[in-house]
């Protein structure tokens, strides 16, 4: 069977969405015997009163519980619960301040680090009131969580927090950490109006969320009128998407890229117009000629480097070559390593070339076999296509109607992991009646979700895993 409909009125859906890694979504054995970290999680959780498991979801979604044996990030994060030391952010000498440890130790020592993230945790939820009763539940945590990374807007503590939730909805089994999944429907509380949505007219790639860097990151230019573009560089972030995201729009940074790509899904965000220059390479020559992609993760740890990851980017990489015409080889897409006087490292031994080229130049970037069903299939006979949205590489929902039935339909048509259960939704919402949704895990596409919509507006939109859409009321008759 291809698809099995669960049916919900007024948007009361779980979330629901692919792990922040695929290496995490395997359900660990409960006689998994325990270890130092996993005891460091255990008692920093009962010395704070923070959930265990989300505590370790929070490590896991900001650094696979890797520690890069003392490292900052480029952020400035340091630890499995990267701790942030930077002019903006102080949350390493807070964590210093709550737990009376120092901030070398804070920095190197992993029982350190988690304790002191438990106490800037608890901190955030202390400051937004959480009582006891309410510290008991995860769901609850929404609003702490989003606080504690520090990000420049809602909308990015949004990404942010969604990804620690995912992680604890999958369970997590790393680093010699495990946890069993929790489905939790979060209270996103003043974050549940700035849902991340795709902004075609912002972006020069279709599907890109956009979240503009600071002005001070970059430099405004007239590319390619002004600068020829012949070259894509690929980089790692030395962090987590949304903390990346963040650091663009942090005037202190003093560096961006035109693109972010995460690793759980291969959401991508643009953050420089493709005409500006984006300060990412090292090099005046290079930052002119050139289009920075980052990609979610360390160079040090090859499980952020996830195929949906590969098959976006390269997706993405293809969009930029063919419209530039630049020449898909390996002279042309390079990592930052290959920049001449560059002193980084990235994208690292870990990055699969040959895996990434091959999307790139075999056309299967966006998932590869093509869906066999259409909306118009899904919806009917007698619906004709009247809006449509990209999500992102993941797949595209579409708006019908059906002239002489004076009705409107959603369908989600999936582009990656076909044939495959995964979360999909379609929703309508007809002004003035109660929304309509269609979701579940599906093989190939969510819906038909139909109303009635003879002259009325109506609001409609989808998902395939963290790739989401919702549009505004429109189409008004």
């Amino acid at each position: 069977m291809m698809k099995t409909t669960t049916l919900v009125i007024a948007g009361l859906i779980a979330l629901s969405g692919p792990a922040v890694a695929q290496a995490a979504t395997a359900t660990p054995a409960a006689t998994t015997a325990a270890t130092p970290l996993a005891d460091a999680f255990t008692k920093a959780a009962s010395t704070y009163e923070v959930p265990r498991d989300l505590l370790v979801a929070l490590g896991y979604a900001e650094t696979h519980l890797d520690n890069h044996e003392g490292e900052p990030s480029a952020s400035g994060g340091y630890g499995v619960m990267h701790l942030v030391s930077n002019p903006k952010t102080k949350a390493l000498e807070e964590a210093a301040k709550l737990t009376s440890l120092p901030v070398a130790k804070l920095k190197t020592d992993d029982a350190s680090n988690v304790l002191g993230g438990a106490a800037v945790l608890r901190a955030k939820a202390d400051a937004l009131g959480l009582d006891a009763t309410a510290r008991k539940d995860p769901a609850k945590w929404y609003g702490a969580v989003a606080a504690y990374g520090n990000l420049a807007d809602d909308a990015t503590a949004r990404i942010y927090a969604d990804a620690v939730y995912e992680a604890l909805a999958s369970g997590v089994d790393a680093a010699g950490v495990q946890t069993e999944p929790v489905q939790v429907t979060p209270d996103r509380g003043k974050y549940a109006d700035d849902e991340p949505r795709a902004l075609a007219s912002s972006t020069d790639y279709p599907g890109a969320l956009w979240k503009a860097a600071s002005s001070a990151n970059y430099a405004v230019s007239n590319r390619p009128t002004s600068n020829k573009i012949d070259r894509i560089i690929i980089h790692v972030t030395q962090g987590s998407y949304a903390g990346s995201i963040s650091w663009f729009q942090n005037p202190a940074a003093k560096v961006s890229a035109h693109y972010v790509v995460r690793s759980s899904d291969g959401q991508i965000t643009q953050m420089v117009r493709e005409k500006n220059r984006a300060w990412h390479a090292g090099n005046s020559t290079y930052n002119q000629r050139s289009i920075g992609i980052e990609h979610e993760g360390y160079i040090s740890d090859a499980s952020w480097f996830t195929d949906q990851m590969y098959r976006a980017s390269a997706a993405l990489t293809r969009n930029i070559a063919d419209r530039y015409g630049i020449p898909k080889d390996r002279s042309h897409i390079i990592g930052h390593v290959q920049v001449p006087g560059s002193d980084h490292t990235d994208p690292g031994s870990h990055w699969n070339w040959t895996k990434y080229m091959s999307y790139v130049t075999g056309g299967t970037g966006g998932g590869g076999a093509t869906n066999p069903h259409t909306a118009e299939e899904v919806c009917g006979s007698g619906y004709k296509t009247i809006d449509s949205q990209a999500l992102g590489t993941s797949g595209t929902v579409y708006l019908m109607y059906n002239s002489s039935a004076g009705k409107n339909c959603v369908a989600t048509i999936k582009k990656t992991s076909l044939g495959k259960a995964s979360a999909t939704s379609a929703f309508l919402e007809v002004k003035g009646a109660a929304r309509k949704t269609d979701t579940g895990n599906f093989d190939y596409y969510a819906g038909p979700v139909q109303a009635a919509a003879a002259d009325k507006c109506v609001k409609w939109g989808g998902s395939v895993g963290t790739a989401t859409y919702t549009s505004e009321f429109e189409h008004c008759g």
